[in-house]
């Protein structure tokens, strides 16, 4: 079973796209840190034609710090230049226009020395969404320029925004590819909200997300909500697991007539606090 997924304005965002590359020198493309390789576009490559890129890691303070080290060692390896950032609070912005300047030396250098003064890098930003490209513009640029929610799908259309002297960025509405064929992939950017909320079953997701949390960041996630739980574990794992969603929404509060527990209000309530960083730096995918 694969996830179907590609609305229509993501078409033509990726048609636009190819329409600009004449114009473009570099390409920003941005990841969500937590997961870097299932929010990079698989279809990106093909889109950007060999444009120079940098990769970009946002989010960086809701991933986990030392998963995030591993996956700089991966891109470094792969021979791809990427840091991390945090748009929402601004570290590691100024890094970016460096790079930038670094990654079209060469071609920045040839222009001087035929005494041509060389304009203004143009660069690509692209991601999926939700990813925080319009937070990072508004960073870069030093003023609300591009519209922003915690939600997917908030940039709908082309704009060209000026970063000072040196640089001017197109930004672009974030781009899904056409279906997941691997499950886990959709599941995960489920998790993050990188995908919106009715593409998937919500207790699906959270379970998805939870049965990867209480393997890895079992610790920080009983002390957010004081479980009495035990650590899931072995074969009767997905039963313990659906029994953590209910004793969170036992404790807060997520019950129906009769007493039962709301599963889909309480995996909802799992899933905010987990993508707004309540239950601490966790990462959802390494690279070893």
């Amino acid at each position: 079973m694969s996830i179907q997924w590609f609305p229509g304005h993501m078409t033509r965002a990726r048609r636009q796209i190819q329409e600009q590359l004449k114009l473009i020198d570099a390409v920003i493309e941005l990841v969500d840190a937590r997961l870097p390789l299932s929010s990079r576009n698989p279809m990106i490559d093909e889109i950007l034609q060999g444009k120079p890129r940098l990769i970009v890691l946002n989010k960086a303070d809701l991933a986990d710090g030392e998963v995030t080290k591993e996956w700089l060692d991966y891109f470094k390896k792969q021979g791809q230049v990427a840091f991390p950032v945090d748009a929402s609070t601004g570290t590691g912005i100024k890094e970016i226009p460096t790079q930038l300047k670094l990654l079209l030396k060469a071609k920045i250098d040839k222009q001087i020395s035929k005494g041509i003064n060389p304009r203004a890098i143009r660069a690509l930003i692209v991601g999926i969404p939700n990813v925080g490209k319009s937070t990072l513009i508004n960073r870069l640029a030093g003023r609300s320029v591009a519209l922003t929610g915690d939600r997917p799908g908030v940039t709908k259309g082309q704009q060209w925004i000026k970063v000072g002297k040196e640089m001017e960025l197109l930004d672009t509405p974030g781009i899904l590819w056409p279906k997941f064929e691997d499950m886990n992939v959709g599941y995960r950017l489920a998790v993050t909200g990188a995908i919106k909320a009715e593409i998937l079953n919500v207790e699906d997701v959270a379970f998805f997300g939870l049965k990867y949390i209480t393997k890895y960041y079992w610790g920080p996630f009983k002390e957010r909500f004081d479980l009495q739980s035990e650590q899931p574990t072995g074969s009767n794992e997905p039963d313990e697991i659906v029994e953590i969603m209910e004793e969170i929404g036992r404790k807060r509060g997520c019950i129906v007539s009769g007493g039962r527990v709301d599963l889909e209000k309480a995996c909802g309530l799992i899933l905010r606090e987990l993508r707004a960083g309540k239950l601490g730096r966790f990462s959802m995918e390494a690279p070893y």
